[in-house]
C-alpha cells in the first residue's frame, strides 16, 4: 500500500527522503529521484488510475494528492456531496503510487481560506468559468500550492479537463515554475462516455442519455472537412435530439489561445461540450484537425 501523509511538513520530509534514497540506490543514469505528482480530488475511477499508471511509467517517485478543494466550488455546487472515500482510494492505488498526500482543509488553508490566490485570467471566465465563476482561480491556487509543497519534476493531468490543462500549462509558463506537465488522453466507457467522478450521480435513464455528449463530439469531428460551423451544427443536432440533456455550451477553440476559432480556421482545434443530465453537470472534449 502507498504511504498516506496528511501534513505538509511530513510530505516534504517524506519526498526529500525518497529522493535521497533513490539517488543512493539507483544507477547514475536513471531518473530514479524524479518525483511525479498526480493531483486528484479522490473518488478515484479508472480514468484517474490511468493518470497514475502514466506517472509510474515515467519512472521515479509517484505522489498522488487527494484533496477536495473548497476554493474551486461555488455557491450551490456539490462540495458537500462530492464523493469521498480515502480508504478505498488508497486501496486502488496499491502498486501504482508510492505516497498519497491527503491533507485536511485546515492543513491547506489554516486561516480558513487563502487571501493570496492565483488569477487565471480572461480565459478562465469562458466556458467552465462562465458557469462556475471563480472555479479556475481556486483550481490554480491549489495546484500552485501542491507544486510548491511536493516540488514535482512532472505533474500529470487528464485531457478530459481540457480548459484546466490549458490554464495549468499557462501558469507554469507565465510563472516559470520548474515542472513539466504531462497530459493523458480521456478514458472512456465502452459506449464512449468520459469517465468522471460525477457519473455516479446518474440514474439509469441519465446514464443512457449522457452518452449524447461523446456522440455529439464524434458527429462534429466527422464534419471537420466542412469547417467549424459544420462541426457545431452536427454536434448540436445530436444534443438537441436527446431531451434529457440540457446543453450549457458547445464551442470549438484554438488549443493555443483557448478562444473560439474563426470560420476559416485551419489546423488543430478542440471541441468542448458541457451539459446537465438531470442535476448532474458533465463535460467532455475532443481534438479536431481542420484541413
Amino acid at each position: 500500500m502507498p504511504e498516506v501523509v496528511t501534513t505538509i511538513a511530513a510530505l516534504r520530509k517524506r519526498v526529500a527522503a525518497a529522493r535521497e534514497f533513490a539517488r543512493r540506490e539507483g544507477s547514475s543514469d536513471a531518473p530514479v529521484s524524479r518525483v511525479v505528482l498526480v493531483p486528484t480530488m479522490g473518488a478515484l475511477h479508472d480514468g484517474h488510475l490511468q493518470l497514475v499508471r502514466q506517472a509510474r511509467d515515467l519512472g521515479g517517485i509517484v505522489v498522488v494528492s487527494i484533496f477536495v478543494n473548497p476554493l474551486q466550488f461555488g455557491p450551490g455546487e456539490d462540495l458537500e456531496r462530492y464523493p469521498r472515500g480515502l480508504d478505498s482510494d488508497v486501496q486502488r492505488l496499491e502498486g501504482l503510487a508510492d505516497i498519497v498526500f491527503a491533507p485536511a482543509v485546515d492543513e491547506m488553508y489554516p486561516a480558513g481560506s487563502a487571501e493570496t490566490r492565483v488569477s487565471a485570467g480572461a480565459v478562465a471566465g469562458l466556458y467552465e468559468g462562465a458557469s462556475r465563476p471563480g472555479h479556475f482561480d481556486g483550481m490554480l491556487t491549489v495546484v500552485a500550492k501542491l507544486f510548491h509543497i511536493v516540488a514535482p519534476d512532472v505533474a500529470v493531468f487528464g485531457q478530459k479537463d481540457a480548459q484546466q490543462v490549458h490554464l495549468v500549462g499557462r501558469m507554469v509558463r507565465d510563472l516559470d515554475l520548474p515542472v513539466t506537465i504531462a497530459v493523458v488522453d480521456t478514458v472512456r466507457e465502452s459506449d464512449g462516455l468520459a469517465l468522471s467522478s460525477r457519473n455516479q450521480y446518474l440514474d439509469q435513464t441519465g446514464r443512457a442519455a449522457a452518452v449524447a455528449l461523446s456522440r455529439a463530439l464524434r458527429a462534429g469531428s466527422a464534419k471537420a472537412e466542412s469547417g467549424p460551423d459544420a462541426v457545431l451544427e452536427a454536434a448540436g443536432a445530436v444534443v438537441a435530439a436527446e431531451p434529457a440533456v440540457k446543453l450549457d455550451y458547445l464551442v470549438v477553440v484554438d488549443p493555443e489561445t483557448f478562444l473560439p476559432v474563426g470560420v476559416g480556421h485551419h489546423g488543430p482545434a478542440i471541441a468542448l461540450i458541457a451539459a446537465r443530465v438531470g442535476s448532474t453537470r458533465l463535460i467532455d472534449n475532443e481534438r479536431i484537425s481542420f484541413p
